[in-house]
């Protein structure tokens, strides 16, 4: 049995805003433009799993809260520290913010570089560097 995520399908309130900030993220990181259609967007890892944002008009709020119950965050591999501080040093231009910015780059812990960063719809992402 393979343990992997397969994809991971984001709800968005505005959806040129969340093309423009998890696009711009991911494609950092070195995921591929996917298919997109009106609604949505998708990007491709290098392993074939992806991420989808959609504007579904079957969601029942308007607004993202992290702190609810559900998903918390993402967290997505970085190939390099380097790669999380480029990240982190451009992420303001694209919507992001880092968070914990007293504790980066070990927010996580004092083993764990990484990034924790939120976007304005309030979804959070951590990039983490590899061991």
């Amino acid at each position: 049995m393979v343990a992997a995520v397969h994809h991971v399908e984001i709800w968005v309130p505005d959806l040129s805003r969340a093309v423009a900030s998890w696009g711009w993220v991911l494609n950092r990181l070195g995921w591929k433009d996917g298919d997109g259609w009106p609604g949505g967007m998708t990007w491709i890892a290098s392993d074939g799993s992806y991420v989808v944002v959609e504007q579904s008009p079957a969601m029942s709020a308007t607004e993202h809260d992290r702190m609810r119950p559900g998903m918390n965050h993402l967290a997505l591999n970085a190939a390099s520290r380097a790669d999380v501080d480029t990240v982190v040093d451009e992420a303001a231009e694209h919507g992001w913010t880092l968070m914990f910015a007293d504790r980066h780059p070990y927010a996580g812990g004092p083993q764990h570089y990484a990034a924790f960063l939120h976007n304005t719809d309030g979804y959070e992402l951590e990039i983490v560097a590899p061991d």
